[in-house]
């Protein structure tokens, strides 16, 4: 039972899985906070672009 417990204790195959889980965790918050912080400058870029050009958003210029 205690050679079980031992092996059990060291074995760290499923710790690289949880890792990567966490790291792809940190990547989508990143993405998501970037995307919440520069999306309203965004769309002021666009919205003005299309002005610019004599359409409007989702509406083909005439």
């Amino acid at each position: 039972m205690r050679n079980f417990i031992n092996r059990f204790a060291k074995d760290e195959s499923g710790a690289t899985a949880i890792e990567y889980g966490l790291i792809a965790a940190l990547i989508a918050v990143a993405i998501i906070g970037a995307v919440t912080l520069l999306g309203g400058n965004l769309e002021t870029t666009f919205r003005n672009l299309a002005g610019n050009l004599g359409g409007e958003v989702g509406n083909p210029a005439s």
